[in-house]
């Protein structure tokens, strides 16, 4: 994953997952630095059933008890689906990278052109939600 032109492994960082009979049916990764927590990912195979959102408030609880001073992550300009997720969950938008994804297909040059919802791939879009 690459997010303002930072590489993530995600199977490299701390994170949470959620199982159902032993399969992972939610994951969430996270990184710390400088008192705040990003979240360079989170994925539930199961929409709709509750599992991002219990992900996401297993990460905000640890945030507090490593007294961290927010929890912040980046989407991308086409997924209005995270976009709508976050703010329901009290998330602000607080950055727009303009053209971050084109610096981003210089590393990564798989990354479409066009991305959901058939929308052109261009930015990136950091949502806080403060401690």
């Amino acid at each position: 994953m690459i997010t303002r032109g930072n590489v993530y492994r995600p199977e490299q960082l701390e994170g949470f997952i959620i199982e159902d009979r032993n399969e992972w049916i939610g994951l969430v990764t996270f990184i710390i630095k400088d008192n705040e927590m990003e979240v360079p990912s989170l994925d539930s195979l199961r929409e709709g059933q509750g599992i991002g959102t219990k992900l996401l408030k297993a990460v905000i609880e640890d945030a507090r008890a490593r007294r961290c001073k927010r929890v912040f992550l980046i989407t991308t300009n086409d997924n209005l689906n995270a976009l709508g997720f976050y703010q329901k969950r009290g998330f602000e938008l607080v950055t727009i990278y303009r053209g971050a994804i084109n610096k981003s297909r210089k590393r990564k040059p798989s990354i479409p052109l066009i991305g959901m919802n058939n929308i052109p791939l261009r930015d990136e879009i950091e949502l806080e939600i403060n401690l």
